[in-house]
């Protein structure tokens, strides 16, 4: 069952078409990729999945449900989170706080609960808290938590990022350039730790990355845009062999 479909959806700015009548599908615990050249629109496309931009034409389903027009934080509710290609931490705030911000969209105490500290509000927040270890453990950065954010490595604040989205309980994670800025070695772990994160919270993950390796590792179903519209869709052995998206990425030879 898909538990993510794009119907022909068009993102129009003006004049100017970002995305032109993409469709692709991401099934339940399927690691996905949505790949193409700078430019292609592909963070304009998660920016649909996720709200943040509303569908100018065609649909966005989540668990057989249109989402369009539905506000970023309802989305995350439903069961959405992702990461951003740019780092979005609270870097003065300490490791385990960044994620247990994760967590409100899940929260039940209001902000005149927390003032006051009602006991409420205290015992959700140790709750959160003992959660919030959890998902810190799970990554490896049980050892940092009392450090403030922006003075982590910089491959650490990548996972924390990714800790902070697990912290809304998602069913699909979107993960935008998960492994920019990475070391070799550092892309090695961050493979074997998507595939922990689906097989353990069983959810499923679309990524954009523009490392072709890793991609192609990792990914059981590929997507390729090129000026916003889908040239492929296939297994990586498809998407390597295709001759649209050798000539995307390569161009085209000349006879």
């Amino acid at each position: 069952m898909a538990i993510l479909e794009l119907k022909d959806v068009t993102k129009r700015f003006g004049g100017l078409t970002a995305v032109d009548g993409v469709s692709l599908k991401v099934e339940e615990n399927q690691i996905c990729a949505l790949i193409g050249p700078n430019g292609a629109g592909k963070t304009t496309v998660f920016n649909m999945i996720t709200g943040a931009y509303q569908v100018t034409t065609g649909e966005v389903r989540f668990c057989g449900e249109s989402i369009c027009g539905k506000k970023p934080h309802d989305i995350v509710k439903k069961g959405i989170a992702r990461t951003f290609q740019n780092i979005r931490l609270f870097r003065s705030a300490t490791v385990l706080e960044n994620v247990m911000t994760g967590f409100h969209c899940k929260t039940k105490t209001g902000m005149f609960n927390v003032i006051f500290r009602f006991r409420a509000c205290q015992k959700e927040e140790q709750e959160t808290r003992r959660k919030a270890l959890e998902i810190l453990r799970f990554l490896g950065l049980e050892e940092v938590k009392d450090l403030e954010a922006g003075n982590i490595p910089y491959g650490h604040q990548r996972l924390l990022e990714i800790g902070r989205a697990l912290a809304a309980s998602p069913k699909l994670l979107l993960l935008d350039e998960p492994a920019a800025g990475m070391n070799s070695q550092e892309k090695k772990e961050l493979v074997n730790t998507i595939r922990k994160i689906r097989d353990t919270y069983h959810l499923a993950v679309l990524l954009v990355e523009h490392d072709m390796e890793l991609v192609m590792g990792i990914s059981e179903n590929i997507t390729v845009i090129n000026f916003g519209r889908r040239i492929a869709d296939g297994t990586a052995q498809e998407i390597q062999s295709n001759q649209d998206v050798i000539e995307a990425y390569l161009g085209r030879s000349e006879d």
